[in-house]
């Protein structure tokens, strides 16, 4: 169970430079760019010729005696320069994580000025002030050097400004503030109790305390636009590195994946918002998306089998977004004052589990009809499968026990 009312929020505001203040933003850009590129150049010498791992720390101090000789690098805000070095000292903290764990290792790259996000400011005040308008609908951001920049957008709710981040996607600019909330504002208009079971055919099996079962169907947008995105790949692809066609198609094309980027983020949040108002508890077994993604390829010496398809069921599965998914439902249904139930799937089985008796068998997956031979309990798996996770988070067993026994909520 996890109660967790005031964690913070990313609240996103399109600005609107001036022309002068986007050639200054391009170039505060362009700055951090280079400054995250020389850190990892100084890391790599620093390995090759001595041996030496250089620390975040060690960084921050060159960065002072650096901004000391060079006025220009004393322009930019110091605290953000370190946010970038923050950011660098992270990706080269993975790198040496997954080479202990055995993993595909992923050493940070050098970046291109297309391929670098933004840049990152830490706490409010510091060479930037965000100033909310009404009700947090749009408002005016405050850049040392830069000047006002007026921001567009309405926040669903607002609260203490922690940090920020100034983000280009696409030719614009965009403003990602940390907000740590002060209050729940988001209602319940009901209070049931329902269990979730996620698929890929059907993207969500409700089943609640009642019995009912309702149907989310997966709108797959991978499928509903790939064609449209290759071919806009393929026009990239023919056109010459550097000239300007070539800009023009990679933009056209940023913009297609970022519409269907967007699609997806949208519906989630719809649905998940509906959930969390008309349920008190929200049930969902544990789903570990890495393992359900992983390669079939196998190794040189004991090749994998249907690697094709499993490449088409990782592609499905990566395009309803399970991750994205359960963090949005937990924290909807959390701010509603509501409980979060994760259920344990080693432990469970919903899948294999007769939500009638509690009996277990294993199937295939492309078994999607639950048949017990036990009770001869009888229905659609992923339904079934929902209820097992609703009579675990409700009672504690797989299956409903008798009338004499009430629900106990939350004795998961």
């Amino acid at each position: 169970m996890m109660s967790d009312p005031n964690s913070k929020r990313k609240v996103t505001y399109r600005l609107y430079p001036t022309p002068r203040q986007s050639e200054l933003l391009e170039a505060l850009l362009r700055h951090h760019q280079q400054l995250y590129n020389a850190a990892l150049e100084e890391r790599i010498s620093a390995w090759q010729k001595a041996g030496k791992s250089i620390s975040y720390a060690e960084q921050c101090s060159s960065l002072t005696q650096l901004r000391h000789e060079l006025p220009e690098w004393a322009a930019a805000n110091c605290s953000s320069q370190q946010m970038t070095l923050r950011r660098l000292d992270k990706a080269c903290q993975a790198f040496f994580r997954r080479v202990k764990k055995g993993e595909k290792p992923g050493f940070p790259r050098f970046k291109s000025l297309s391929r670098f996000p933004g840049f990152s400011f830490k706490s409010h005040g510091d060479g930037w002030k965000f100033t909310p308008g009404d009700k947090w609908k749009h408002g005016t951001l405050r850049m040392s050097g830069v000047g006002h920049v007026a921001c567009r957008c309405k926040a669903r709710q607002g609260g203490r400004i922690c940090a920020s981040d100034i983000l280009y996607r696409d030719g614009e600019w965009l403003l990602s503030l940390t907000v740590e909330p002060t209050a729940i504002v988001r209602g319940r208009v009901a209070h049931n109790a329902t269990a979730l079971d996620w698929g890929v055919e059907t993207l969500l099996s409700c089943v609640d305390e009642s019995g009912d079962t309702t149907e989310i169907e997966n709108p797959r947008w991978y499928q509903s636009s790939k064609d449209h995105i290759a071919a806009l790949q393929q026009s990239v692809a023919r056109k010459k590195r550097g000239s300007n066609r070539r800009q023009i198609a990679a933009r056209r094309l940023r913009k297609a994946q970022g519409k269907q980027s967007r699609r997806r983020l949208d519906h989630l949040h719809k649905e998940t918002n509906s959930i969390a108002r008309q349920n008190a508890l929200v049930a969902m077994e544990d789903l570990t998306v890495k393992n359900m993604t992983r390669s079939a390829k196998g190794t040189v010496k004991e090749p994998g089998k249907n690697v094709a398809q499993k490449a088409g069921l990782n592609r499905e599965i990566l395009d309803t977004a399970p991750a994205l998914l359960r963090r949005l439902l937990r924290y909807k249904v959390l701010e509603t004052g509501g409980m979060w139930v994760v259920a344990p799937t080693k432990k469970l089985k919903p899948g294999q589990t007769c939500p009638e008796c509690g009996h277990q068998a294993r199937k295939v997956l492309s078994e999607r009809v639950h048949r017990c031979t036990s009770c001869g309990h009888t229905e659609p798996r992923d339904t079934a499968s929902a209820r097992v996770v609703l009579n675990w988070a409700l009672y504690g067993t797989p299956y409903q026990p008798g009338p004499g026994r009430e629900p106990s909520r939350g004795m998961a």
